[in-house]
């Protein structure tokens, strides 16, 4: 068991004097940095070697992974010098690593060292063979008969369970788990196939506690497999640490691990460097928030739907994430400002966006003030109704002038009578106790009984409240509501409506069948493939609808 301490130079634009992120790695525990494109990964990973020295094994982003079973055999010993350091002949030490195992550009240079890996598992192999025939032909108990490439086949194996490795003294095969009789060479095995391969050789062939620094650790290697394959290479090798450099988020969100995020790079060097605090945030969305360049935007809905696809295509400057319910919103930018606050170094503007839903503007101007913006319909998905919108749609259904005025009064008129329709006698009831309930809950939620000096008066307080909501305001909120959607009835206002009505799907699906005669599912298609389309005329009206941060 080891602990080593390492300290990476760290400054920023705002904060420029240079201090130390202090790394601590253990035996057993893996370490991750994740950063983005040109954020200075690789001449990070060079930075720790340097710094580690003999403890150090890199495995550089630019790898090659050609692979030659037939390569020459050479002794252990000189097979893994030159996998260490790159040369068996005249490498030994740490400054000859530089030049023979990284030609002296230790950030550029194309690690070509699957030769090396194969020819020290083969000796350390053959020796372990002849080993044990020595101590049969002794009368000595085999203490250890399982290789590196045993170990390896084993777990490759596992994580690829319909191909098989045949191994002997000096080739490796593979065949489909039913046609062994099949073989082929290991050399035309698939790229995923070879890069699991190759983490797995290097891992087991790394001297004992040593700390492994791979960056881009998930390169070549399936999504479905990846976590896999890393929770064997730490359980094959527990006397060594890893830290992976990575620019994957998902990856890294898998890991049970250490985090770090880096957002820029120096040429001192340095590195805008933070540690992945404990927050309120899930993991996943944590190392979202942390590996982006852009402010983030939390909005409401799941991440499949049209709705993050509007949000993403509108907003393209800022990393959407989606929070679920509007409750969900609130606390994520709360968390995030908290966030900030624990970490000043972040930086990291945020942002919400809420359904409108039956808010009255004194809530609205609340939520505003915590930079969360309200829409102007009452669900994201309205927006594809609004007027504007149906207009723009029906000029890329070929629709001008004349026609299009009437094209567009006509679809005015069908929507206004399938609203009326389901709006009609006891639905009207329904619809407005369903959106009265919410003007409940926060009446309730508002009452301030703080003022109470003993519990007589809190629960008299309390009583008149609720005597107040149940004989008063409900009744007048009621009215206030069926009087609006009468008003909107009678002067023809979609646009006003769709600041109330919601149908969960129901008034996209007839949308859809009024303006391009298609089914909901054909139009979300359809419009998702406009929004994709950053000079869409479509878009720039969505987005005059939308509120602007």
């Amino acid at each position: 068991m080891f602990e080593e301490k390492l300290n990476i130079a760290k400054k920023t634009d705002s904060l420029p004097e240079l201090k130390n992120e202090e790394l601590t790695i253990k035996s057993g525990e893996t370490t991750i940095i994740i950063g983005a494109n040109g954020s200075g990964k690789t001449k990070l990973a060079v930075y720790l070697e340097e710094q580690l020295g003999e403890k150090a094994h890199r495995i550089s982003a630019h790898r090659a992974l050609n692979l030659d079973p037939s390569v020459d055999k050479i002794p252990e010993n000189r097979a893994k010098l030159s996998l260490m350091y790159g040369n068996s002949s005249w490498a030994k030490t740490v400054d000859d690593r530089k030049s023979a195992r990284w030609n002296n550009k230790l950030s550029t240079s194309l690690l070509n060292d699957f030769n090396q890996l194969l020819q020290y598992l083969f000796a350390q192999q053959n020796n372990l063979a002849v080993a044990n025939n020595q101590k049969i032909n002794q009368g000595i108990a085999i203490t250890e008969s399982e290789t590196k490439l045993d170990k390896l086949k084993k777990v490759w194996e596992l994580l690829l369970p319909h191909k098989k490795l045949h191994l002997t003294a000096d080739d490796i095969q593979v065949s489909s788990i039913n046609t062994e009789n099949s073989q082929y060479s290991a050399s035309e095995m698939s790229d995923g196939e070879r890069a699991v391969f190759y983490i797995l050789g290097q891992v087991l062939s790394a001297n004992e506690n040593s700390i492994l620094i791979f960056d881009e650790p998930e390169l070549h290697i399936h999504k479905s497999i990846i976590s896999n394959l890393w929770d064997k290479v730490e359980e094959l090798r527990p006397d060594c640490a890893f830290i992976m450099i990575t620019h994957d988020i998902e990856f890294a969100a898998t890991r049970a691990a250490k985090k770090y995020v880096i957002h820029s790079y120096y040429p001192d060097p340095a590195w805008n460097i933070a540690a992945v605090p404990d927050s309120e945030f899930d993991e996943q969305t944590v190392t979202l928030i942390l590996g982006s360049r852009k402010p983030i935007l939390f909005v409401e809905g799941g991440n499949t739907s049209l709705d993050i696809e509007i949000y993403r295509h509108c907003y393209p400057e800022w990393t959407i994430i989606p929070k679920g319910s509007c409750k969900d919103v609130i606390q994520a930018v709360s968390s995030l400002d908290k966030l900030n606050q624990d970490m000043p170094l972040l930086n990291i503007r945020c942002a919400g966006i809420v359904d409108r839903d039956t808010r009255e503007q004194s809530e609205i101007d609340s939520l505003n003030s915590l930079n969360i913006k309200v829409l102007a319909v009452s669900e994201i998905e309205n927006i594809f109704s609004l007027t504007s919108t149906a207009k723009e749609i029906l000029k890329l259904e070929g629709f001008r002038d004349v026609e299009l005025e009437g094209k567009l009064a006509q679809y005015k008129e069908n929507l206004l009578d399938f609203i009326k329709e389901n709006l009609r006698d006891d639905k009207l009831d329904k619809f407005v106790i369903k959106r009265i309930q919410r003007h409940i809950d926060r009446y309730l939620k508002n009452i301030n009984l703080s003022a109470s000096y003993s519990s007589d008066q809190m629960k008299n307080l309390l009583i008149s409240e609720v005597r107040n909501l149940a004989n008063n305001q409900i009744e007048q909120w009621i009215s206030e509501m069926k009087d609006e959607i009468e008003t909107c009835f009678n002067n023809g206002d979609i646009d006003k409506l769709l600041e109330i009505y919601e149908s969960k799907g129901g008034l996209l699906n007839k949308t859809a069948s009024i303006l391009k005669s298609t089914r909901k599912d054909e139009f979300e298609k359809w419009l998702i493939r406009q929004l994709k389309n950053q000079e869409s005329e479509l878009l720039q009206v969505i987005k005059q609808n939308l509120p602007s941060i």
